[in-house]
């Protein structure tokens, strides 16, 4: 029988030390053509990847999103943050999320693949879902990303409600929104590296 293990809860990772997080100097915009075939150029090199998309969020009642408005890639060195207005930018994103032999890693992604699905007309490949992994490993309940890092490094993951719930559509995105984005992503890739999968 497998044993069942508790997920940290809020009050015992507010007083962890903080997650050291990639800095500005770490993350790369990407809104064009150009652009993400440089960051496509970088990436193809890894193994995996962390992954995560951003939407802007709907309030209303039947209000459907049209996104993903942002496609979020890390390796342990550097993030990518895409932003899909461009149509040679999208191009390059649903071909990177396209290809095989590259392990796209990330938390709660079930929605993200819809949205890719419907978006860009391509099956993401390679999508590793990290909650399954600690599920497997006799964790009762969703882990997420604050849980993960907990549970393996013994850290907090800060994450931005305001951030979280901003406007991910905006043509400029905030440094904040950057930071946001970018870590989400990072924090999955460390996550998966330090699994060893």
């Amino acid at each position: 029988m497998t044993q069942r293990l508790d997920t940290p809860d809020k009050e015992a990772i507010a007083l962890l030390p903080e997650f050291p997080r990639l800095g500005l100097d770490r993350i790369t915009l990407v809104n064009t053509g150009k652009q993400a075939q440089q960051a496509h150029d970088a990436l193809i090199t890894s193994r995996a990847w962390g992954f995560d998309t951003e939407s802007k969020p709907t309030f209303r009642v039947g209000e459907a999103s049209d996104g993903p408005h942002v496609l979020q890639l890390s390796t342990g060195e550097r993030a990518w943050v895409f932003q899909l207005h461009d149509p040679e930018c999208r191009a390059v994103a649903a071909d990177l999320l396209a290809r095989e032999g590259i392990a796209k890693a990330g938390f709660g992604l079930g929605d993200d693949r819809k949205r890719i699905i419907q978006k860009f007309g391509v099956e993401p490949a390679g999508i590793l879902e990290l909650n399954t992994i600690f599920k497997a490993q006799g964790y009762r309940k969703e882990m997420g990303v604050k849980g993960a890092v907990a549970v393996l490094f013994n850290q907090r993951f800060q994450k931005s409600k305001k951030a979280a719930t901003s406007n991910w559509a905006n043509l400029r995105l905030s440094e904040s929104q950057l930071i946001y984005a970018a870590n989400d992503a990072y924090a999955a890739y460390r996550v998966w590296e330090a699994l060893g999968i």
